[in-house]
């Protein structure tokens, strides 16, 4: 039987690009293909000695390091489930997560281990727990600087697990989507082909690795191609003015490219070596995509995926690149507008994005109930998006059918940000909306109803108490304070209604209306 283990698939091309690089940190730190392969064995080797076996689950919220890319890889290689958490999260928000996941092994900052240890007893969880720094120190590289260079990929079926992404809608816990070594490698393959990727390619990196964007769509392009990653540790507008002269494609939120577009730096000259600008994790302002090709002469390909399954939609490479649009569903991915009793819908009419496909995801972690209603009668995913087709088969994403705000790349789940202002004393009740921002593309923003009997709140209190309790992305922008919050018939709080009022105030306005 041929192994389906996804890191078999980049062994393949690293034996073709051994020799060739495959990481470069800075001009003096770099790894061959062959080097990284060794490191990854390494890395292995120290989980099954730590005793970690295939199904086992490993957690890890590290600052990025080239050694945060081989754990992931040794967890491929090894057969163990890797599960990556936002660096952001607060232990509160780690709890539930640890919890739900169960893993075997918590890999942690060396700042955050007391804490994390802790949790793991408090939690009565069978979990051990090792360190990685941004340098690539810690518990973990010492254990790994004693390891073998030799470990033999562990034989996996395309069906069985390889990551858990957890991902949450409007209410309701988070939810652990389950990847399976298939849905990463069909992905990987269609998009090494689509957007042309070879090992003459240089990918700038400046993405983080706890989600899908950076973990695993720039660095599977790079590994299957035998391309190089010009890994950064964190995206600097300035820096990569610079480094783009070395690259010759960069994958970004729209964020960067707003921020790329307020460096004088940024010139046709400066893009010279540039073959293509891919943006996605959220919705390309079409002022941005205008003004950037203006600027470089380069065309940013827009694309759509989400952690359920990978890379969805892509806008060509050879071709027209809509402004607006997230282009055609990737090859072996079939997408669908529909609309609420699933029933597709032609071109022209708006609906719910539905998909089908090899990269769609194997279900939620110990949640059979929510996966059955996410999925259809006849097997496709509901994605939660709102879109519609044009007449050229262009997909637009429209909306989103709940209330979910993507800020900076980042997703906010407005009803969790919500919990954390009502227990505020003094406070009633909270809506939070995403208001368009330049930067940022959403706005976190908090309308708050006080309890006129109390101590009122400023808005500096209420950002920082969600900022102590969770993740910095989370906290509003900007908080304002109303007597009542509008309401349907029903009751229901029209969030529609506060975005549009939001939307129209200025920065500068009061935080009181």
């Amino acid at each position: 039987m041929s192994n389906a283990n996804a890191y078999a698939a980049f062994e393949r091309s690293i034996a073709i690009n051994a020799a060739r690089p495959a990481l470069e940190v800075d001009p003096v730190q770099s790894c061959t293909y062959s080097e990284l392969d060794r490191e990854t064995a390494r890395c292995a080797a120290t989980l099954h000695n730590f005793g970690l076996r295939p199904g086992d689950r490993v957690a890890v919220q590290v600052e990025k390091s080239p050694q945060s890319l081989f754990l992931y890889l040794a967890c491929l290689r090894a057969g163990l489930v890797y599960l990556p958490l936002n660096t952001a999260y607060q232990l509160a928000e780690l709890t539930y997560f640890l919890s739900d996941a169960e893993p075997a092994l918590v890999v942690c900052s060396p700042s955050a281990e007391a804490g994390v240890r802790e949790l793991v007893r408090t939690s009565r969880l069978r979990a051990q727990v090792a360190t990685l720094d941004e340098s690539g120190g810690g518990s973990l590289s010492e254990a790994v600087r004693e390891a073998s260079g030799e470990f033999t990929t562990v034989t996996m079926s395309p069906d069985q697990l390889a990551v858990i992404i957890y991902t949450s809608g409007t209410t309701g816990r988070s939810k652990g989507a389950m990847l399976t070594h298939r849905n990463l490698l069909s992905n990987a393959t269609v998009l090494v082909d689509t957007w042309g990727f070879t090992s003459q390619d240089v990918l700038l990196h400046a993405l983080p690795v706890f989600h899908v964007h950076g973990l695993f769509v720039a660095n599977h392009c790079a590994l299957l191609s035998g391309a190089k990653l010009l890994w950064k540790a964190k995206f600097d507008a300035k820096a990569t003015v610079s480094d783009l002269q070395r690259a010759t494609v960069m994958m970004g939120v729209p964020t960067y490219y707003t921020r790329l577009l307020a460096e004088p730096g940024l010139t046709r000259e400066a893009c010279a070596s540039m073959r293509l600008f891919i943006s996605g994790s959220a919705p390309l302002p079409l002022d941005i995509f205008c003004d950037f090709q203006a600027r470089t002469g380069h065309t940013i390909l827009e694309r759509y995926g989400m952690s359920e399954a990978g890379m969805i939609t892509s806008n060509p490479l050879n071709g027209e690149r809509r402004g607006g649009t997230v282009g055609f569903p990737l090859r072996a991915v079939s997408v669908r507008v529909a609309d609420q009793q699933d029933h597709p819908l032609p071109a022209g009419e708006t609906g719910g994005i539905q998909i089908q496909g090899d990269n769609v995801f194997a279900g939620y972690w110990r949640n059979r109930s929510k996966t059955r209603e996410e999925f259809t009668a006849d097997g496709w995913f509901r994605t939660g998006d709102v879109g519609i087709f044009d007449g050229d088969g262009y997909l637009s994403i429209v909306g989103r059918v709940k209330d979910l705000i993507i800020t900076g790349g980042y997703n906010v789940y407005p009803k969790e940000v919500e919990l954390v202002i009502d227990a505020m004393p003094g406070v009633l009740e909270s809506a939070v909306v995403g208001v368009p921002h330049p930067d940022f593309g959403e706005a976190v923003t908090a309308v708050v109803v006080l309890d006129r009997d109390c101590e009122p709140l400023s808005e500096s209190a209420v950002i920082g108490h969600v900022k102590r309790h969770l993740a910095n992305y989370k906290a509003p922008k900007r908080v304002h304070f109303l007597s009542d919050l509008p309401r349907n018939a029903m009751g229901k709080v029209q969030k529609s209604l506060l975005r549009q009022r939001l939307a129209a105030q200025p920065e500068h306005r009061s935080s009181n209306y």
